[in-house]
């Protein structure tokens, strides 16, 4: 985490004139955190960022990926009191959201691992403005794809660049961008999976397509020859509840926007030692 970022959590949360921590006599302390369920632990450097920052010592055997079990201490901390409570909301909100995040994905990952070992589970960029990398961070935490993080990263041609320009016109105008870059294309018909894969694009996205018709596309493709040639990905209304049936279609990547959106905050706790 940036310094620039550590400082604007801290400034939204402690505000111009913080006077809820002050209260307390700043002596030295120690303290815990812990989990009060089990999950799949992210926002560990996170954590130790804000630490650092208010000068609060910090040990921890674990990194970000890691099961942990309820009870399982996560933090032992030492440091002045005023600077642990004011640690104290920030690094939980961190560790809360970015756990909740990775143990969903890892259940997803899970269930996709039944049927392929090689079928990704992604998120998108339907993200909490101003944190989103860690968002992503915690998809990877998860053994999740984090996809792209910014507009910069790939073209994706949607529903709306083929209303405005047409697929045609608007994969060649992706292949003047830069050679780094693959091309992604969203379709809702295998008509068009057909017609941008023949154009060259990298990536073809089925959106809201039904499990059966992700599969009748990708044997269209493979009829035509040019199912080994792109990337195809399901996405849009994909939870946790249909997930398997999309894992049974042999599709390379699932992309998920309820990894983050729809993902619950774990319940951990700090507590100063007496």
């Amino acid at each position: 985490m940036l310094i620039k970022e550590v400082e604007r959590f801290i400034e939204e949360d402690l505000g111009y004139d913080d006077v809820s921590c002050t209260i307390v006599p700043d002596k030295p302390v120690e303290a815990i955190i812990f989990t009060k369920e089990a999950c799949v632990i992210a926002g560990i450097k996170e954590a130790e960022s804000i630490f650092c920052y208010l000068g609060v010592q910090d040990e921890t055997t674990l990194k970000d990926g890691d099961h942990v079990k309820e009870g399982d201490i996560i933090f032992r901390l030492k440091g002045g009191a005023v600077s642990i409570l004011r640690a104290e909301r920030l690094v939980l909100n961190f560790l809360g959201h970015l756990s909740g995040i990775a143990t969903l994905t890892r259940a997803c990952v899970d269930i996709v691992r039944k049927h392929s070992e090689t079928t990704r589970v992604a998120c998108t960029r339907k993200t909490t403005p101003g944190i989103r990398k860690f968002e992503k961070l915690a998809v990877a935490a998860g053994g999740g794809d984090t996809h792209r993080f910014n507009l910069s990263d790939s073209v994706m041609i949607k529903d709306n660049h083929v209303k405005l320009m047409g697929i045609e016109a608007a994969i060649n105008a992706a292949k003047k961008t830069s050679f780094t870059r693959k091309i992604e294309v969203e379709v809702e018909s295998a008509e068009d999976a057909v017609l941008a894969a023949k154009l060259g694009a990298d990536i073809i996205m089925l959106d809201n397509m039904q499990p059966e018709a992700v599969r009748e596309t990708l044997e269209i493709l493979k009829e035509k020859g040019l199912r080994d040639s792109v990337i195809v990905e399901a996405s849009g209304g994909i939870s946790l509840e249909n997930l398997e049936n999309y894992a049974k279609t042999g599709v390379d990547v699932i992309s998920m926007g309820s990894l983050i959106h729809k993902s619950r905050w774990i319940d951990l706790s700090l507590e100063i030692m007496s």
